[in-house]
């Protein structure tokens, strides 16, 4: 037999009114009412008709997410934390891969009302979205935004912070050539990480080694590795703006001979679960991924309820993160 509303109120021994206002995430709801309306909802099994709920309180119960690449275990960290959080407040998720670009809106989830809110992860150019999710009212936050001056909901990391204490790391080490690969510049992350390990070094009155741009790959780590051996002009030290970058330029040096940490140490970025599974372990800067999520989905739901909330901007510092690829230089 099909559990009904009126079961989950009888079992949590309340009107069948507050079940309908948990359901429809009314804030007028006791949190204590509103766990055992959960709570029985849990324990019957009790699953709301989704297109009834909807043509009641005007919501679909569905947030959307869009994000460039599911190739990425940091952005998988995020999703996870952020599916789990919706589902703790009754919502589902549902993802677009998707380039930022107009044609890639046109096909979105976003068009005709299906969704009630819209997270955008770690966009490359948020341009199209910002314009087109203002105009038809549908509340959303940035979660690492890539562009500054946002007149929306954002999250972001110090990423310069990241750059800086990364390379602080391999200075305080006793490292005076260190070379930074940095990731495309078209991201403002790349851009604030390279800024970090620039003035670390200034503030340690030490000329840096070199800024050569890679692509967030391994494929550019270990070429532009392979150019330091071919030239015969090795740095003693490397800080990869990714753990992607970070691989490449082990695997290159591997591949010639040269040992990490006792030639040339390497430090990442991102703390990519590849970070603590290759040896030697990667020491590399952690993003607070769930901080993130979880604070990005809080912001959203606040919007969801209150339209007229003024914007929320908040920025979360990365952790160092020290593994077994860096050490002292090697004495001459």
């Amino acid at each position: 037999m099909k559990v009904s509303i009126f079961d989950v109120a009888k079992k949590a021994g309340l009107s069948v009114v507050t079940v309908s206002r948990v359901l429809n995430h009314s804030t007028s709801v006791r949190q204590k009412n509103r766990e055992k309306v959960l709570q029985a909802m849990k324990e019957l099994d009790y699953h709301p008709n989704a297109s009834a709920r909807s043509l009641a309180s005007g919501r679909t119960g569905i947030i959307g997410l869009t994000l460039a690449t599911l190739h990425d275990s940091v952005l998988d960290a995020v999703v996870q934390e952020i599916n789990d959080r919706l589902a703790e407040n009754g919502y589902f998720l549902a993802l677009s891969i998707s380039q930022g670009d107009e044609e890639s809106f046109r096909r979105s989830m976003f068009q005709e009302d299906r969704v009630d809110g819209v997270i955008l992860l770690s966009p490359a150019n948020s341009d199209v979205y910002v314009m087109e999710l203002k105009k038809r009212k549908i509340p959303f936050v940035i979660l690492d935004s890539q562009q500054q001056n946002l007149s929306v909901s954002m999250i972001v990391v110090n990423n310069f912070k990241g750059g800086y204490d990364a390379t602080k790391h391999l200075i305080d080490l006793g490292h005076s050539n260190i070379a930074h690969i940095s990731g495309p510049r078209s991201f403002l992350s790349s851009r604030e990480r390279e800024k970090g390990y620039l003035y670390a070094h200034e503030e340690a009155g030490i000329k840096p080694f070199g800024v050569v741009e890679g692509g967030f790959d391994i494929p550019s780590g270990y070429r532009i590795a392979s150019g330091w051996i071919e030239s015969g002009k090795l740095p003693t030290a490397v800080f990869a703006a990714d753990d992607f970058i970070a691989l490449g330029v082990m695997d290159a040096f591997k591949n010639a001979g040269i040992q990490v940490p006792g030639d040339v140490s390497v430090i990442g970025f991102d703390d990519q679960i590849y970070a603590s599974e290759f040896r030697p372990y990667l020491t590399t800067v952690r993003q607070p991924f769930e901080k993130i999520g979880r604070q990005g989905v809080d912001i959203l739901l606040k919007l969801i309820k209150d339209p007229s909330r003024r914007n929320v901007s908040m920025e979360f510092d990365p952790e160092l993160i020290i593994r077994e690829t860096t050490g002292a230089p090697r004495s001459t």
